[in-house]
């Protein structure tokens, strides 16, 4: 069952990071890949609200007999991303950061997708483990 969180204040980051990493935990993630699904969530939700104003977050438990998958899709109709693959390379930024939030995000997680245009803009992240690896702790 998918859970969606409003992206509109600091405080939905704050819900849908807690979300997140209490999602993690129920599928038996240890607590290391529990903070990196945790802050890759709070990247992606910060920059909703500072770059678009507000959007949403969805997290799914996509699990099947092979691997353990926690997927969040967060979305906006901000102005988009114009030059993707500058962003993905890190060190810069269209806003007063330090140009690490979404190429911090990608190096965080095992599946990263991004599909962005003027008023649109979808990042679609996974964090995945197989059901019979040892959980990172």
């Amino acid at each position: 069952m998918a859970q969606h969180v409003p992206i509109v204040r600091e405080h939905d980051i704050i819900h849908a990071r807690k979300l997140g990493r209490e999602m993690a935990r129920a599928l038996g993630f240890g607590s290391a890949d529990q903070t990196r699904l945790a802050t890759a969530i709070s990247e992606l939700t910060r920059n909703v609200i500072h770059y678009a104003g507000e959007g949403e977050c969805t997290l799914e438990d996509a699990s099947d007999e092979l691997r353990l998958r926690v997927v969040v899709v967060v979305r906006d109709h901000g102005p988009g991303i114009a030059d993707v693959e500058r962003v993905l390379a890190g060190g810069f930024s269209t806003g007063r950061g330090l140009g690490a939030g979404l190429s911090g995000t990608q190096r965080l997680v095992q599946e990263f997708a991004i599909t962005t245009r003027p008023g649109f803009t979808e990042v679609r992240i996974a964090l995945v483990r197989g059901r019979t690896e040892r959980r990172a702790t």
